[in-house]
């Protein structure tokens, strides 16, 4: 695949990484020679310095052949994007996809208008971070969950602390504790431990600090709640340190959904413009939410949930770690450093938020070929979660799932069959129009996609 990513900044570093690894063409478009300079000494891309919104330079990366163009140029003017989004269509592009820093772009009306124009997709990487954050909240475990197939099927993510009862269990001696209506309800489909993620097999042992993925059904939840040991919480408080954007817009969602919302920023003027910008049952405190005495002047041990949002990795970590000895229940913290991401989930922190692996999930989908209506990347692993819809003339409706070459890399977990939802298991035959729910390590996505066309 053909892919033009304008922009050498996180974002489109991000991508591009990833998009390598799937055996792409890419180029990158910046004015930047430095950022490229960067980005070439890693990565086995083609680069083209110049302007974003040049139709010289646009031409000269090949934006009329490309199949995907994504600009994401670091700039805050937005409209960088959109122009040079815009251009790359008219000029021969097969699919746009622009960033944008402006929650008004995102409405019904405008987001029906640029589509009119022909960008498929706008996207505010702060505004899918708060949302996921808010996702998270919800949830009524202690672990990260979320909804797939519309709320028919559920992955969830466990981590095994000391008390865990699995411990030291192999796979086979857990499944052989459950009967046969509770393995119709959910199935383990990997772990990851350390640095690594494992397809687990009969023989595999639980052991401490590993993460345990799992598809169910949505009655299932509460079994495997059960079988993990861990706890359920209904979030009514909430205390936010740091006021960015993500801050801004969470609070506000949280808010309307009444739930009782405290922020906590240093820099007094972004206090103020906070201030204006809220409902005015929002509380808004200048102050050091490194302060632990100022935490709890400001009552962090009623709160239900903690979310670290300063701009600082090691602050974000640092005090959720501070909240949880606090007593604090269910913490957030954001971490763009991926390499931090397993050393704050190893400290106990709830959840880990990550612009760039929420923004690549948005974009991934457009390399699938529109097989895929849905892809997410799961917490402590580099493994995606992809929903395919099963065509007619695919190879996985010939022969049960036992007798398909499925890669070693990759599960399907569970299904989705009109109205009904099932865990996937070795008799399993799919049908089209099945919804299929597939676990997948990098280097096998491409063999799934095959079996999917």
């Amino acid at each position: 695949m053909r892919i033009v990513i304008l922009g050498a900044g996180k974002v489109g570093t991000h991508l591009a990484k990833m998009l390598r690894g799937e055996g792409n063409d890419i180029t990158i478009i910046d004015n930047d020679a430095e950022r490229l300079s960067k980005i070439s000494s890693v990565l086995d891309v083609r680069v083209v310095e110049g302007s974003p919104s040049s139709t010289k330079i646009l031409g000269k990366a090949g934006v009329g052949k490309a199949d995907l163009f994504i600009a994401v140029y670091p700039s805050t003017l937005q409209e960088t994007n959109i122009v040079g989004a815009l251009l790359a269509k008219r000029m021969g592009a097969a699919k746009v996809i622009a960033r944008v820093n402006d929650e008004e772009y995102l409405s019904p009306d405008n987001r029906l208008m640029f589509n009119e124009l022909g960008i498929e997709l706008l996207f505010y990487p702060e505004k899918i971070a708060a949302g996921e954050i808010v996702a998270q909240l919800k949830r009524t475990t202690t672990s990260e969950t979320m909804d797939f197939a519309h709320g028919e099927l559920q992955v969830s993510v466990f981590g095994l602390d000391e008390n865990s009862p699995l411990l030291d269990l192999k796979l086979s001696e857990f499944v052989a504790k459950l009967s046969k209506e509770e393995l119709e309800q959910f199935r383990i489909i990997a772990l990851s431990r350390g640095n690594n993620t494992i397809i687990p097999g009969p023989d595999t042992v639980f052991q401490y600090n590993d993460l345990v993925f799992t598809f169910s059904r949505a009655e299932g939840v509460d079994l495997l709640v059960k079988y993990f040991g861990q706890s359920t919480l209904q979030v009514g408080k909430v205390m936010i340190v740091g006021g960015n954007a993500i801050a801004a817009m969470l609070a506000a969602e949280l808010h309307a959904q009444e739930i009782d919302v405290k922020l906590i920023e240093l820099n007094r003027e972004r206090c103020l413009e906070l201030t204006e910008k809220l409902d005015d049952d929002i509380e808004i405190v200048n102050g050091d939410g490194r302060n632990s005495d100022l935490l709890f002047e400001e009552g962090i041990t009623d709160c239900d949930a903690f979310v670290a949002l300063t701009g600082s990795d090691e602050i974000n970590v640092l005090s959720c770690v501070v909240a949880r000895k606090l007593g604090v229940p269910r913490t957030v913290a954001e971490v763009e450093n991926t390499e931090y991401i397993r050393l704050a989930e190893e400290m106990g922190i709830s959840s880990v938020i990550n612009k760039k692996l929420l923004t690549a999930s948005n974009i991934y989908r457009f390399t699938l070929g529109g097989k895929a209506r849905f892809v997410k990347y799961m917490r402590g692993t580099n493994a995606e979660l992809i929903e395919f819809t099963v065509t007619a003339d695919s190879q996985v409706t010939k022969k049960p799932l036992k007798d398909i070459s499925f890669p070693s890399g990759a599960i399907i977990g569970g299904v989705v069959r009109g109205d009904r939802s099932f865990i996937a298991v070795g008799d399993t035959q799919l049908m089209a129009g099945d919804h299929v729910a597939v676990f997948s390590l990098p280097d096998s996505i491409k063999a799934v996609d095959k079996l999917f066309r």
